[in-house]
């Protein structure tokens, strides 16, 4: 039996890198999608090439009204929502004594309110489901601490927090929590660093074999998440780079 064909699911951040990944391998199995990021050239022209079942909004996951219109959209072509994934996100990085408030700001607001952004507009209508799983991708940065990435480090520990939060406090109305937290992936994350020499550093051990994981290895672990039963909740996956070493 296919667990995925007819399943709805939204997809923020789904313009390329594990988003898009994802998004292709749903497609092919009968998924209908709601697909959503802040590039209308990359987001549209990724829904022509998925079928008549993929619809796309352009979004920016930390603005509340553009998140629920994405939600209203698969509402309205749909009927109901099975699956959020929340996937979008940046990864600048840099000592705590550069004090870059700016990019501190921006990572708070993308990569933890993007994400209760998600939960907010897609919560009460799980509720009245009584079901639905609600998936973070996080990282292996949410795991560990390493010089030069406080505030990355810790937005991603706050998604770890959130998810369980929102897993103890919904497990019996039926919605489920999942979190994916990969290592070092080859995607346009990287250039999203903003200190030239740890993005020139990183670009270079992504093309190393062994030492980066491909969006499609992410993609799968989602795609096993959303593929199990309801009685079974993955509440988290982490998956690294054979190589990497933290």
């Amino acid at each position: 039996m296919n667990e995925i064909q007819n399943k709805v699911v939204i997809i923020m951040g789904a313009s390329s890198g594990i988003g898009e990944a994802t998004a292709i391998k749903l497609a092919e199995q009968g998924a209908k999608l709601v697909i959503a990021a802040r590039r209308e050239d990359k987001i549209s022209q990724l829904a022509a090439q998925l079928g008549e079942n993929v619809f796309y909004q352009t979004a920016d996951v930390t603005k509340r009204d553009q998140v629920k219109a994405v939600v209203d959209l698969a509402m309205n072509k749909f009927g109901h929502i099975d699956v959020l994934y929340n996937n979008a996100g940046i990864m600048p990085q840099g000592n705590l004594s550069e004090l870059n408030y700016d990019s501190w700001e921006m990572m708070l607001n993308t990569n933890v309110m993007g994400v209760l952004n998600g939960i907010g507009a897609v919560l009460p209508i799980m509720r009245e489901q009584k079901d639905g799983l609600i998936i973070s991708t996080d990282s292996v940065a949410g795991h560990v601490m390493y010089p030069g990435s406080a505030v990355y480090n810790g937005t991603k520990f706050a998604v770890r927090a959130i998810m369980e939060g929102l897993r103890q406090e919904e497990y019996q109305t039926g919605i489920r929590s999942t979190i994916v937290s990969p290592g070092m992936v080859s995607t346009e994350l990287l250039t999203t660093v903003g200190n030239k020499d740890i993005e020139t550093y990183l670009e270079g051990q992504s093309k190393l074999e062994g030492v980066s994981l491909n969006p499609e290895d992410v993609a799968n672990a989602v795609v096993y998440a959303i593929q199990q039963p309801k009685h079974v909740a993955i509440s988290e996956v982490l998956i690294r780079p054979a190589k990497q070493s933290i």
